[in-house]
């Protein structure tokens, strides 16, 4: 769309089912994505803000038998179990966040059809993170272990803006925090400056429409759930908020409002 003849609704309209539309793919098309590209969405990307213009992103951007190789080297670091759990969550997770988390598994693994209590047929589709899913490109971020967290708040944006610059071109993406735990394997395989430590990874490709994983729907809450609105003359009214629950994830009339996970 030409932004120049748009209307600022019609801009506001484009960009808002960009990020609702977008959820996390886990099962893609093995059609190829050119460089160009990708070079396109990660120079869109890095439009994102960051803390004085530090710009602490790095990325590294797999396909072909590099992407397969590091993903052999994965699976096998991942059956020895040789590297220590990384620590995406506290030890007690707070319980409205514990509460979120056991949904996402019950809904996930109930989409595939296994059995929360079937170990190998769990670590066989976590096997599928290391290979992006089945995806052409596979992006692994990273940044300077120096840095503070407001910095990987930095990453963060930037990582989201790839999604979006992604999904304004019809190109599906899952977020994939499993590979910080195989940080020695990827820096080994990439060498990487010692200074860098890989933040996540990110699947890259266009997804398998029918695949059951990628029909799976997570709620989300409405904005007046977690917002706090202060000092606004007349107060904003008051109405329901918009939350997705599995009675709602099948109604059309909230299909524009849906994203997953």
């Amino acid at each position: 769309m030409d932004t120049v003849n748009c209307t600022q609704a019609e801009i506001a309209r484009c960009v808002d089912r960009v990020l609702q539309s977008r959820r996390s793919t886990r099962a893609y098309r093995p059609d190829p994505i050119a460089a160009e590209t990708v070079l396109e969405i990660l120079d869109a990307a890095a439009t994102a803000p960051s803390n004085s213009n530090t710009q602490p992103w790095r990325v590294h951007v797999l396909a072909g038998a590099a992407l397969r190789e590091l993903g052999d080297a994965l699976v096998v670091s991942f059956r020895e179990g040789s590297l220590p759990p990384s620590p995406h969550f506290p030890d007690s997770l707070p319980q409205e966040f514990s509460e979120r988390q056991a949904d996402f598994a019950t809904r996930y693994y109930s989409c595939l059809g296994i059995d929360r209590q079937d170990a190998a047929a769990r670590a066989a589709q976590t096997e599928k993170n290391f290979h992006f899913f089945g995806a052409p490109i596979g992006l692994l971020f990273s940044i300077d272990r120096r840095l503070t967290a407001h910095s990987w708040l930095d990453l963060g944006l930037f990582v989201q803006n790839v999604m979006i610059a992604a999904g304004a071109r019809g190109i599906a993406t899952c977020p994939q925090v499993s590979f910080a735990r195989f940080h020695p394997v990827i820096a080994s395989y990439l060498g990487m400056s010692p200074d860098h430590l890989i933040a996540c990874g990110m699947s890259m490709g266009f997804a398998k429409t029918v695949a059951a994983v990628n029909q799976v729907r997570m709620p989300r809450q409405g904005a007046r759930e977690f917002a706090q609105f202060v000092g606004f003359e007349p107060a904003a009214p008051a109405r329901e908020a918009t939350v997705l629950s599995p009675r709602t994830a099948s109604d059309p009339r909230v299909e524009s409002r849906r994203t997953a996970d």
